[in-house]
Formats: structure tokens, C-alpha cells, sequence
């Protein structure tokens, strides 16, 4: 049985970096890219990895692949009602957040400082690297090491931010590719709009944002940190405002927070807590979870009409169209993402901690660099060994770093000690 078509998509977007033998099994090209990223190593590493709070603090909240899981939901639903493969979405979802390192946002920050003179760091950059190079899956008849070597549809939609350091269309410090992957980015981005995501990346950071926002806030109510009920104060509004402006949207107004929170405080699932209810009961949980799953609706039904009212019937693959994410949607997502950041990750209490992470990972490096290749894990030594100059060896040990969960890199650490 021959390997099933791909409706909606050219021959160019099947093809792998290092060609492959002709599959006869009958499942699609597409099919076979997530089965490659849901048997990866580096998807399992997810599950002891940072979220909002660190793994293992208790038994509820999410790590970084419950939240993948979730994410490839959202987005393989959204992705198929529009029209594009859902295994291509799939993939990208799961595969969004695999560059991630140790620490979660804190620990990308601290790896960037560390590697600013030889490209520096990136979670996006890093899952292409990790995609078409880290990960042990495929290697090239020339003997490179070319990851999980996935087709160029589905490395195009894992691409959020496609454009290398310093080429950004607008300000900011997120790209997609390494100076020393450009290669391969090319490769993946040939006939590509410049600097636009194709459409199944767009679903797949739509997804991430709805995700993200809805389900922080979730962990955050079971944590303890925020009751849904302070949001109708005026002063935590102002709060909320300060850091959604901070953190995602720098020109959102105190007026156009309130109204967002007002909006979903008068939704008849919005789940404050009732006179006589239990906080974290079953009956409080029962509702909470309810609202997640409405929002989740919520906002995924508007995306869906906005970018159907924009775009003819039939599907949406590839760079057919853009998805549209109506205004006031925006808002509201940004906003529960406000409220996570501004009860959990920006508390002063949680800095000292976020600190001791950044120098415990600064510590980990130069120890790492004076021991290396003994102390690095044999793929990394294999790449150590091979680095040409200072800067590639450099590349390699935060590579190997990259690749640790929290537990693992305070457990190196330790190990390290000089």
C-alpha cells in the first residue's frame, strides 16, 4: 500500500532535508512527522520542565508537555475546521515548545546573556535545532546527523518567528534560526513569503497563546495565588493592566483591561466562587474546569469565524490565507495571561528564586566548559569533538545545557562542584 496523497499541498512540502526511501505502510507523510516527535526523547524531557511553576510542586499543575498536549488539541481541531492537514498541526504544537531549557522563560533569558556573542540563545531557534539536528532519529547519507528530519510543511509550521537574528520585521529579540542552521532554515523557508509564518504556524501560535492563557490562570486558582472574584476590584485591575501592558501589549489602556475583565466576569461559566462553595471543592473545580473549556470555545470560535469572514470557503493550507484573531479576543487572552503573570511569575517573593536559577545555569556553563568533552553526554562530546573553533565548542556545551530538565541541571550542578 502506497503512501496516502496530501490534499491542499504541493509536492515541494512533502519533501524531507535528506531524501528517505519510499514508505509503503500507508500512513501520510504527515502522519509519520508526529508519530517522530511524539517518540522523541526530547518531547518526554518536556515533562520535568517549567511551566508557570516548577514540576513536581504539586500533583495539578502543568508542566511544559502537558502543556504541549494541550496546545496540539487546540490547534489540530482549529487547524482542521480551516482546512490544513491536522498532522502538520499536530507536529507543530507538539514540537513548539521542545527548545525550551531548563527553567522555562528564566533560564532562556540566562542562556541568551551567556551565548550573545555567538548568536545567542532562543527557545524558537533551539527547537529547529533540536529538530533538524540534536534530536537522534535520522542520519544523511554523508554521515550528518539531520534530527527527526521532518517534512518542509511541517518544519515550516514548528517555525513561529521565521527570520534569523537581527533580520526581525519589528522590534524584538525572538527568531527562528541560528546563524549556523541557516542552511537548513532556507531549505525550509524556499519559495516562502519573507518573514510570514505559513498559516499552520499562525494556528499553532494561536493555540499556544489560547492554551497558555486559560489554563495558567486555572493552575493559578487551584495554587491558591488568585481568586477569580479579585478581579472585580479596581486596584487588582490596575495591576493586571500594568503587567498586560508590560509583558504583551504595550499601548492596552487601564480602561481596555477592565473592560476585557468585566466582559469575562459576567460570562455565566466564569467560575468565582460561589456563597457556600468551597475553594478548590469538587464543585469549585467542576466549575473551573467548565470555564476552561468554554474560554477555550471562546476564543477559538472567534478565530475561526474571523478568518472564514476574511477568506473564501475551502482549505486554508500553507500561505493561502492568514488566521484572524478579532481585536477583542486578543485583548481578553492577553489579559488572563496578565492575570497569570501578575500573580504567579512577577510576584517579588518568586525572585530571589528566578535569580539563583539564572546563576546556577551561569555556574553550570563555565563548569561545563572547563570540563568538557569528559563531562558532556556522548552526542554532545561527538559534537565537541568536532567543533571547529572556540565559538562552536561554546555552541555545543549550551546545546548540552539546553537539553536538561530543571531536576537534571540542579542535579549537574551539584555534581560539577569544583
Amino acid at each position: 500500500m502506497a503512501e496516502p496523497d496530501h490534499p491542499g499541498y504541493a509536492p515541494a512540502d512533502v519533501e524531507r532535508w535528506a531524501p528517505e526511501p519510499p514508505k509503503t505502510h500507508g500512513r501520510t507523510a504527515f502522519a509519520r512527522d508526529r508519530a517522530r516527535v511524539l517518540h522523541s526523547s526530547a518531547l518526554r524531557r518536556l515533562a520535568a520542565k517549567t511551566q508557570v511553576v516548577g514540576p513536581g510542586t504539586d500533583d495539578f499543575t502543568r508542566n511544559r508537555l502537558t502543556h504541549s498536549l494541550e496546545v496540539a488539541q487546540v490547534g489540530r481541531e482549529l487547524g482542521a475546521v480551516l482546512g490544513c492537514d491536522p498532522d502538520v498541526v499536530d507536529t507543530a504544537c507538539l514540537a513548539h515548545d521542545l527548545g525550551h531549557p531548563p527553567f522555562g522563560h528564566n533560564g532562556e533569558r540566562a542562556l541568551a546573556g551567556m551565548a550573545a556573542d555567538i548568536g545567542g540563545f532562543e527557545g524558537n531557534a533551539q527547537t529547529l535545532r533540536l529538530l533538524t539536528r540534536l534530536e537522534p532519529k535520522t542520519v544523511a547519507d554523508d554521515g550528518r546527523p539531520v534530527g527527526l528530519n521532518l517534512t518542509r510543511a511541517s518544519l515550516d509550521a514548528a517555525t513561529k518567528y521565521p527570520w534569523a537574528p537581527g533580520d526581525a520585521p519589528r522590534p524584538t529579540a525572538k527568531f527562528g534560526a541560528y546563524p549556523d542552521d541557516l542552511e537548513v532554515f532556507t531549505w525550509l523557508r524556499d519559495r516562502a513569503p519573507r518573514h510570514r509564518p505559513c498559516v499552520e504556524a499562525q494556528v499553532m501560535d494561536f493555540a499556544d497563546d489560547v492554551a497558555y492563557s486559560v489554563h495558567d490562570v486555572e493552575d493559578a486558582v487551584v495554587a491558591g495565588h488568585v481568586r477569580l472574584q479579585w478581579l472585580a476590584q479596581p486596584e487588582t485591575r490596575q495591576r493586571v493592566a500594568a503587567i498586560t501592558r508590560d509583558w504583551y501589549l504595550p499601548d492596552v489602556g487601564d480602561d481596555e483591561v477592565a473592560d476585557a475583565l468585566q466582559r469575562l466576569g459576567a460570562l455565566p461559566f466564569w467560575a468565582a466562587e460561589r456563597p457556600g462553595e468551597v475553594f478548590g471543592g469538587r464543585r469549585h473545580l467542576a466549575a473551573l474546569k467548565d470555564m476552561t473549556s468554554q474560554l477555550i470555545g471562546r476564543f477559538a470560535g472567534a478565530a475561526q469565524a474571523a478568518t472564514r469572514a476574511a477568506h473564501a470557503d475551502g482549505p486554508i493550507t500553507r500561505y493561502a490565507a492568514d488566521v484572524v484573531v478579532p481585536a477583542g479576543t486578543a485583548l481578553e487572552v492577553a489579559v488572563l495571561k496578565g492575570v497569570a503573570a501578575t500573580f504567579v511569575m512577577s510576584t517579588q517573593e518568586r525572585q530571589p528564586f528566578y535569580a539563583r536559577q539564572r546563576e546556577l545555569l551561569s555556574e553550570l556553563l563555565q563548569r561545563l566548559l572547563q570540563r568538557a568533552p569528559e563531562d558532556l553526554e556522548p552526542p554532545f562530546r561527538e559534537d565537541y569533538d568536532a567543533a571547529a573553533d572556540d565559538a562552536a565548542r561554546l555552541r555545543v556545551v549550551v546545546d548540552q545545557i539546553a537539553s536538561l530538565t530543571d531536576v537534571s541541571a540542579v542535579a549537574w550542578h551539584a555534581r560539577l562542584r569544583p
